[in-house]
């Protein structure tokens, strides 16, 4: 389907509003199953697997569009950004189940995709494939750290807001770095992005790289109040 057959992406229009009616069905959904212990472990883990598969595949699809798009290139096409990586970390967790894994999903995938379907970086609307993936992706990401949150009942610790800060900031040199190599904007390192979004209140470049250290901290203190008492699980997080 090309480009100019579809309307461009645009703020709180009608698809965008049904995009987040959906993820917030979901999430309800997902919240009134959390006390079910009908379903076994056996299931679960099928399903796991099975999310797990087809948000590989998306994304697999997602590249080979830009490969015959011709918009595939080492300047914007690696999985560098924070949902990327997030998503890698997704279905590593969905895949393999390792603990290690849950605290990243939980607190940067939360964090970053929330507000990435909230302000999409999109330059196409519904219902081009590009559309779907993106809400999809991103949609699975925070499913799952909620799933972790209220199924396997998992409890976020502020250790772990503070592991996922420490690894965030760890994976800044190597970003910087391919930014510099393949003239790249990877995480925003570079410059904001042409849409709106959350960086256009958080001052010129680079204050705005420093201003969101310390949103992604509040962020992650945020989620650590919100879902770590009692109300959620008697479980910590290893």
């Amino acid at each position: 389907m090309a480009l100019s057959n579809i309307p461009s992406f645009t703020f709180f229009s009608t698809p965008h509003f049904v995009s987040l009616g959906i993820l917030l069905l979901l999430l309800v959904l997902l919240f009134s199953f959390r006390n079910k212990s009908g379903v076994q472990s056996m299931y679960r883990q099928r399903f796991e697997r099975l999310f797990a598969i087809s948000l590989l595949a998306m994304e697999i699809l997602y590249h080979v569009w830009m490969i015959n798009t011709g918009r595939w290139d080492l300047s914007n096409s690696l999985p560098l950004e924070l949902c990327s990586i997030s998503l890698v970390f997704t279905i590593l967790l969905l895949w393999t189940g390792n603990q290690k894994l849950i605290d990243f999903v939980f607190y940067a995938g939360i964090g970053g995709a929330l507000q990435a379907v909230i302000t999409p970086v999109l330059d196409v609307g519904f219902p081009h494939f590009r559309f779907i993936h993106f809400f999809y992706i991103h949609t699975g990401i925070i499913l799952t750290a909620f799933y972790y949150l209220w199924i396997k009942e998992y409890r976020p610790t502020f250790k772990g807001a503070i592991r996922t800060l420490v690894i965030l900031n760890l994976l800044l040199p190597l970003v910087v770095v391919v930014n510099l190599l393949f003239d790249g904007n990877y995480m925003f390192l570079k410059s904001k992005p042409n849409s709106d979004s959350l960086l256009d209140f958080l001052g010129p470049y680079p204050l705005y790289i420093l201003s969101l250290e310390g949103i992604s901290f509040l962020m992650f203190f945020i989620l650590w109040l919100l879902f770590s008492g009692k109300h959620c699980t008697s479980k910590s997080w290893k």
